[in-house]
Protein backbone atom coordinates (compact mmCIF):
# COMPACT_ATOMS: atom_id res chain seq x y z
CA UNK A 1 0.00 0.00 0.00
CA UNK A 2 1.18 3.46 -0.38
CA UNK A 3 1.23 6.44 1.83
CA UNK A 4 -0.53 9.13 1.82
CA UNK A 5 0.20 12.02 -0.41
CA UNK A 6 -0.49 14.87 2.38
CA UNK A 7 1.97 15.02 5.04
CA UNK A 8 2.08 15.48 8.88
CA UNK A 9 -0.88 13.51 9.26
CA UNK A 10 -1.38 11.08 12.41
CA UNK A 11 -3.91 8.55 13.33
CA UNK A 12 -5.99 9.67 16.21
CA UNK A 13 -6.78 6.59 18.42
CA UNK A 14 -10.36 7.17 19.95
CA UNK A 15 -11.45 5.92 23.71
CA UNK A 16 -13.36 3.39 22.01
CA UNK A 17 -11.45 0.73 20.86
CA UNK A 18 -12.12 -2.72 18.67
CA UNK A 19 -12.64 -5.05 21.41
CA UNK A 20 -15.04 -2.85 23.17
CA UNK A 21 -17.37 -2.53 19.72
CA UNK A 22 -17.38 -6.01 19.62
CA UNK A 23 -18.55 -6.35 23.18
CA UNK A 24 -21.36 -3.55 22.39
CA UNK A 25 -22.43 -5.08 19.31
CA UNK A 26 -22.34 -8.70 20.59
CA UNK A 27 -20.95 -10.18 17.33
CA UNK A 28 -17.29 -9.23 15.32
CA UNK A 29 -16.85 -6.43 12.90
CA UNK A 30 -15.95 -8.42 9.66
CA UNK A 31 -15.81 -7.99 5.96
CA UNK A 32 -17.86 -10.84 3.61
CA UNK A 33 -16.20 -9.90 0.11
CA UNK A 34 -18.45 -11.48 -2.60
CA UNK A 35 -17.00 -12.26 -5.73
CA UNK A 36 -18.08 -13.22 -9.61
CA UNK A 37 -19.28 -12.42 -12.67
CA UNK A 38 -21.89 -9.71 -13.40
CA UNK A 39 -25.75 -11.70 -13.06
CA UNK A 40 -24.04 -14.05 -10.59
CA UNK A 41 -26.56 -13.43 -7.83
CA UNK A 42 -24.16 -11.42 -5.40
CA UNK A 43 -26.07 -8.30 -4.67
CA UNK A 44 -29.15 -10.67 -4.53
CA UNK A 45 -27.77 -12.97 -1.59
CA UNK A 46 -25.46 -9.83 -0.53
CA UNK A 47 -28.97 -8.31 0.73
CA UNK A 48 -30.33 -11.83 2.11
CA UNK A 49 -27.56 -12.08 4.32
CA UNK A 50 -28.12 -8.43 5.23
CA UNK A 51 -31.79 -8.68 6.09
CA UNK A 52 -30.97 -11.84 7.78
CA UNK A 53 -28.62 -10.57 10.11
CA UNK A 54 -30.72 -7.13 10.64
CA UNK A 55 -33.63 -9.39 11.82
CA UNK A 56 -31.34 -10.86 14.51
CA UNK A 57 -29.95 -7.48 15.86
CA UNK A 58 -26.97 -7.72 14.16
CA UNK A 59 -25.08 -4.31 12.93
CA UNK A 60 -24.75 -4.92 9.10
CA UNK A 61 -24.89 -2.57 5.64
CA UNK A 62 -24.18 -4.11 1.87
CA UNK A 63 -21.37 -2.17 -0.07
CA UNK A 64 -23.21 -2.51 -3.69
CA UNK A 65 -20.82 -2.07 -6.72
CA UNK A 66 -23.07 0.16 -8.63
CA UNK A 67 -24.58 2.22 -5.70
CA UNK A 68 -21.05 2.97 -4.57
CA UNK A 69 -19.85 4.12 -8.21
CA UNK A 70 -22.60 6.59 -7.99
CA UNK A 71 -20.97 8.22 -5.59
CA UNK A 72 -17.95 7.65 -3.78
CA UNK A 73 -16.58 5.98 -6.93
CA UNK A 74 -18.32 8.23 -9.58
CA UNK A 75 -15.30 9.01 -10.89
CA UNK A 76 -13.90 5.86 -12.23
CA UNK A 77 -14.62 3.58 -15.48
CA UNK A 78 -13.97 0.23 -15.98
CA UNK A 79 -10.50 0.22 -17.60
CA UNK A 80 -7.68 -2.32 -15.21
CA UNK A 81 -6.39 1.07 -13.61
CA UNK A 82 -9.91 2.46 -12.50
CA UNK A 83 -11.25 -1.31 -11.55
CA UNK A 84 -7.86 -1.49 -8.92
CA UNK A 85 -8.51 2.16 -7.65
CA UNK A 86 -12.15 1.23 -7.50
CA UNK A 87 -11.50 -1.69 -5.07
CA UNK A 88 -9.19 -0.21 -3.47
CA UNK A 89 -11.31 2.54 -2.21
CA UNK A 90 -13.86 -0.20 -1.24
CA UNK A 91 -11.51 -2.10 1.13
CA UNK A 92 -10.88 1.11 2.60
CA UNK A 93 -14.40 1.77 3.55
CA UNK A 94 -15.06 -1.79 4.60
CA UNK A 95 -11.89 -1.30 7.13
CA UNK A 96 -13.60 1.38 8.65
CA UNK A 97 -17.09 -0.25 8.40
CA UNK A 98 -15.21 -3.57 10.34
CA UNK A 99 -13.41 -0.86 12.64
CA UNK A 100 -17.21 0.56 13.69
CA UNK A 101 -17.97 -3.45 14.46
CA UNK A 102 -20.20 -4.05 11.36
CA UNK A 103 -20.57 -6.65 9.55
CA UNK A 104 -20.09 -5.73 5.50
CA UNK A 105 -20.81 -7.63 3.19
CA UNK A 106 -19.39 -6.06 -0.32
CA UNK A 107 -20.99 -7.09 -3.73
CA UNK A 108 -18.16 -6.31 -6.50
CA UNK A 109 -16.98 -8.40 -9.47
CA UNK A 110 -13.67 -7.90 -8.09
CA UNK A 111 -12.30 -9.95 -11.30
CA UNK A 112 -8.44 -9.43 -10.74
CA UNK A 113 -7.24 -11.54 -8.03
CA UNK A 114 -4.58 -9.18 -7.53
CA UNK A 115 -6.35 -6.45 -6.10
CA UNK A 116 -8.84 -8.93 -4.50
CA UNK A 117 -5.64 -9.77 -2.20
CA UNK A 118 -4.67 -5.66 -1.77
CA UNK A 119 -8.50 -5.85 -0.42
CA UNK A 120 -7.26 -8.33 2.03
CA UNK A 121 -4.32 -6.86 3.27
CA UNK A 122 -5.98 -3.40 3.97
CA UNK A 123 -8.30 -5.52 6.53
CA UNK A 124 -6.82 -7.03 9.86
CA UNK A 125 -5.91 -9.84 10.27
CA UNK A 126 -9.02 -12.81 10.04
CA UNK A 127 -11.69 -10.16 9.78
CA UNK A 128 -11.82 -10.40 5.37
CA UNK A 129 -13.90 -13.38 4.38
CA UNK A 130 -13.49 -13.98 0.66
CA UNK A 131 -17.04 -15.52 -1.00
CA UNK A 132 -17.03 -16.64 -4.24
CA UNK A 133 -20.14 -16.73 -6.34
CA UNK A 134 -19.24 -19.51 -8.25
CA UNK A 135 -22.47 -19.35 -11.12
CA UNK A 136 -21.45 -20.49 -14.91
CA UNK A 137 -21.17 -17.79 -17.41
CA UNK A 138 -23.37 -19.32 -19.26
CA UNK A 139 -26.37 -19.17 -16.75
CA UNK A 140 -25.24 -14.94 -15.35
CA UNK A 141 -25.78 -14.36 -19.53
CA UNK A 142 -29.20 -16.29 -19.48
CA UNK A 143 -29.66 -14.10 -16.66
CA UNK A 144 -28.42 -10.90 -17.54
CA UNK A 145 -30.74 -8.69 -15.58
CA UNK A 146 -28.92 -5.42 -16.09
CA UNK A 147 -28.97 -6.31 -20.17
CA UNK A 148 -24.96 -5.97 -19.83
CA UNK A 149 -24.02 -9.22 -21.88
CA UNK A 150 -27.01 -8.42 -24.97
CA UNK A 151 -25.03 -5.31 -25.38
CA UNK A 152 -21.51 -6.10 -25.02
CA UNK A 153 -22.46 -9.03 -27.62
CA UNK A 154 -24.17 -6.38 -29.64
CA UNK A 155 -20.62 -3.65 -29.18
CA UNK A 156 -22.06 -1.32 -27.12
CA UNK A 157 -20.29 -2.24 -24.06
CA UNK A 158 -16.30 -2.46 -23.72
CA UNK A 159 -14.34 -4.32 -21.21
CA UNK A 160 -17.26 -6.74 -20.45
CA UNK A 161 -15.85 -9.09 -17.66
CA UNK A 162 -16.20 -12.80 -18.84
CA UNK A 163 -16.27 -11.84 -22.64
CA UNK A 164 -14.01 -9.25 -23.29
CA UNK A 165 -12.17 -8.57 -20.23
CA UNK A 166 -11.12 -11.55 -17.89
CA UNK A 167 -12.43 -12.97 -14.71
CA UNK A 168 -9.66 -14.53 -12.37
CA UNK A 169 -11.55 -16.84 -10.10
CA UNK A 170 -10.74 -17.46 -6.78
CA UNK A 171 -7.58 -19.82 -5.83
CA UNK A 172 -8.19 -20.92 -2.35
CA UNK A 173 -11.86 -18.38 -1.23
CA UNK A 174 -13.27 -18.91 2.80
CA UNK A 175 -16.71 -19.98 0.94
CA UNK A 176 -17.93 -21.24 -2.67
CA UNK A 177 -21.72 -21.02 -3.55
CA UNK A 178 -23.27 -21.09 -6.57
CA UNK A 179 -26.73 -19.57 -7.11
CA UNK A 180 -27.77 -21.73 -9.67
CA UNK A 181 -27.10 -25.19 -7.86
CA UNK A 182 -28.53 -23.63 -4.71
CA UNK A 183 -31.61 -20.72 -4.16
CA UNK A 184 -30.69 -17.09 -2.24
CA UNK A 185 -32.42 -18.67 1.12
CA UNK A 186 -29.77 -21.22 1.04
CA UNK A 187 -26.91 -19.72 0.03
CA UNK A 188 -27.63 -16.83 2.62
CA UNK A 189 -27.72 -19.62 5.04
CA UNK A 190 -24.21 -21.06 3.99
CA UNK A 191 -22.40 -18.04 4.88
CA UNK A 192 -24.30 -17.10 8.25
CA UNK A 193 -23.06 -21.06 9.15
CA UNK A 194 -19.81 -19.84 8.47
CA UNK A 195 -19.86 -16.73 10.10
CA UNK A 196 -21.09 -18.98 13.61
CA UNK A 197 -18.77 -21.60 12.91
CA UNK A 198 -15.73 -18.73 13.08
CA UNK A 199 -17.05 -17.03 16.19
CA UNK A 200 -18.08 -14.00 14.32
CA UNK A 201 -21.72 -14.54 14.98
CA UNK A 202 -23.68 -15.61 17.90
CA UNK A 203 -25.22 -19.13 16.98
CA UNK A 204 -28.81 -18.28 16.02
CA UNK A 205 -31.52 -21.14 18.35
CA UNK A 206 -32.22 -23.94 16.43
CA UNK A 207 -35.94 -25.12 15.75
Amino acid sequence: MTSPKATNLTWHVGEVDREERTRAHGHRGVVIWMTGLSGSGKSTVAHRVEKRLIERGVFAYVLDGDNVRHGLNRDLGFSPEDRKENIRRIGEVAKLFVDAGAIVLTAFVSPYREDRDMARAILPEGRFVEVFVDTPLEVCEARDPKGLYKKARAGEIQNMTGLQAPYEPPLSPELRVDTSEHDVEACAQLILEYLESRGDLPRAPRP
